[in-house]
């Protein structure tokens, strides 16, 4: 339920375009001179080692790191110039989307997902449950609703995970390592899952060190490398270099 009725795309058509940005955690140089431009629609892997920078650039896009140098702009906000009080309406353009989980494991998932709506202005309770309906149909887990967390295995509460940054109709999808506490078969069903989403029309940004993945769900592909990112083509990356 945005506040914000502006455009999430920019005048040049883009939902994500970063210019010449320095990403830093006090005096930490994590990545410099980072240029990127998103169009509505596409699948995005930033791939990159452990330590690259990764996480440090998506929590940028979703302001929990400021952006100091450089011009960015993601989700219809412009985060060189965002104000403190506007970070809550950027987040709810997105839907973030943690290696971890972080499911609430003191309630079931039904109760879970109603957590977030009140959290984020929802009021009227038979929206709320008719919303939390469509995002577990979604993830094909509509019957999971009275479960517990611990009662799922880590690739279904994953993808109530993915449901959680549903609810809001988010614009944009940023996802940090999902697949990283999963099997490989069940990293492939997560993977078609995430591929789906985007060919409904949603934007997904995915980081992750797995190359393995992209070699079976091909996609754009940036790295972050030696504090620079640089886009990548299928045939520049090397495959063997899987660090799981």
């Amino acid at each position: 339920m945005a506040k914000e009725s502006h455009s999430p795309v920019n005048s040049n058509g883009y939902i994500v375009e970063l210019a010449d940005i320095l990403v830093r955690q006090e005096e930490h140089i994590i990545l410099k001179d980072v240029n990127l431009n998103v169009k509505p629609g596409e699948f995005l892997y930033m791939i990159g080692r452990v330590g690259s920078g990764k996480s440090s650039l998506l929590k940028t896009l979703y302001a929990e790191i400021p952006l100091r140098e450089g011009k960015g702009f993601a989700a219809g906000y412009h985060l060189h110039s965002i104000k403190e009080k506007d970070v809550p309406w950027l987040r709810r353009r997105m839907g973030i989307v943690f290696q971890d989980y972080q499911l609430l494991i003191d309630r079931n998932i039904y109760d879970n997902l109603l957590f977030v709506l009140k959290a984020t202005g929802w009021k009227n309770q038979v929206e709320m449950d008719h919303r939390i309906r469509e995002v577990l149909s979604e993830v094909d887990m509509v019957h999971k609703g009275y479960k517990m967390p611990h009662q799922l295995s880590g690739g279904e509460q994953q993808r109530i995970g993915i449901a959680r940054a549903l609810l809001n109709k988010p614009d944009l999808l940023l996802a940090d390592e999902p697949t990283g506490n999963l099997d490989p078969d069940t990293s492939d069903e997560l993977m078609k899952l995430l591929h789906q989403i985007c060919k409904d029309g949603k934007t997904v940004i995915m980081a992750t060190h797995n190359y393995n993945l992209i070699k079976k769900f091909p996609g754009r592909t940036v790295k972050c490398e030696d504090t620079r990112l640089s886009e990548k083509q299928q045939e520049e990356i090397d495959f063997d270099q899987l660090i799981m």
